[in-house]
């Protein structure tokens, strides 16, 4: 029985090793993907456990050399694709992967498959309509605000975030029948209540105008733009209000489209240190007073129909919770698709 044994691991190691740098041949289409996976003749009894996500080959087919030969042809809706906006471009990832034993156990081996995109000009994300997020109109303009999931395809299904890990906060304004507008985060701050009073204990996320003091304390930015209507805030979870309800409050703020000053900013420190200015690098001196005061110019802002072009949002209740905390706070997250 241990001889048997012994026998099997050296011959699943032998597997291993034979997928471990695999014949390949994929092919990106629209919205599918084909795979042509070539492995040894070991393989031709264990076609089945060849696997792309969750998908067996389409077609198997054992070559004249006795090795055999793997196609995936499968959408990107199947097999349980992950799609990632990453900047400008859309991303799919899975894995093939050889599973010999059931499903409950680790893979022997893993390989990752990307389709990389660009996305298509004009694009909106799926979650950009009425429905989802906190909305709020006044005027012709419509302000929304939400927590996205991983993947930035959608709202998150969840407001419980791990401790250090990264929270997604998306703000957008629809424009309707106005000229093109720029969509800014004036100032952000957390807070345990919905509500600010003068006594609240607050958080700051971005002041400034327009300071993203998170990223020069941590790891947090502002994602590329899809659109100048709306601004993505990466921000890596932090201790305030740890294991309870935490709020963000921001100052959302339309501006004309190009006519950015010290005022009218998004800024956040990169990896080089530096502040650097998100819509327009070589203005990133406008960033400069990040570290000191930034004051207001007199240029014009957006004229509305209202009493201005500043409108406050809240976001939550957030739970940002300790994973080596045992203990078992559930919420449910009232903006879920």
């Amino acid at each position: 029985m241990v001889s048997h044994l012994y026998l099997g691991v050296v011959f699943l190691a032998a597997c291993a090793t034979a997928v471990a740098d695999p014949d390949l041949k994929l092919i990106c289409g629209k919205d599918s993907v084909t795979i042509t996976w070539r492995v040894g003749s070991q393989f031709t009894p264990y076609a089945a456990r060849l696997l792309l996500g969750t998908c067996m080959p389409s077609k198997w087919k054992i070559l004249p050399t006795g090795e055999g030969e793997a196609l995936f042809n499968y959408k990107f809706s199947e097999c349980k694709f992950k799609k990632m906006i990453k900047g400008k471009r859309v991303v799919y990832q899975n894995e093939l992967r050889f599973q010999p034993h059931e499903k409950s156990k680790p893979a022997l081996f893993r390989y990752p498959i990307e389709c990389v995109y660009e996305r298509p000009e004009g694009w909106v994300p799926p979650f950009l309509n009425p429905g989802m997020g906190v909305s709020q109109g006044q005027s012709k303009l419509v302000f929304h605000m939400a927590l996205l999931n991983d993947q930035l395809t959608g709202v998150a299904k969840t407001n419980v975030i791990p401790l250090g890990s990264f929270m997604p906060i998306w703000a957008a304004v629809e424009q309707k029948s106005h000229q093109p507008l720029l969509l800014l985060m004036e100032e952000c701050v957390a807070a345990t209540t919905p509500e600010l009073h003068p006594g609240s204990q607050i958080y700051p996320i971005i002041g400034n105008k327009g300071c993203l003091l998170e990223s020069k304390r941590g790891t947090s930015f502002f994602l590329p733009r899809y659109h100048s209507s709306a601004l993505i805030l990466y921000l890596q979870s932090f201790k305030f209000g740890l294991g309870g309800e935490v709020y963000i409050h921001c100052n959302l703020v339309v501006w004309d489209h190009g006519s950015l000053d010290e005022s009218k900013k998004a800024c956040h420190v990169r990896e080089h240190g530096r502040w650097e200015l998100l819509d327009d690098h070589s203005q990133s001196f406008l960033c400069q007073c990040c570290d000191s005061s930034c004051g207001s110019r007199s240029k014009r802002s957006v004229e509305l129909e209202s009493n201005g072009p500043k409108y406050n949002s809240v976001l939550g209740p957030i739970i940002i919770q300790d994973q080596l905390d045992s203990g078992n706070n559930t919420f449910s997250w009232p903006y879920s698709s």
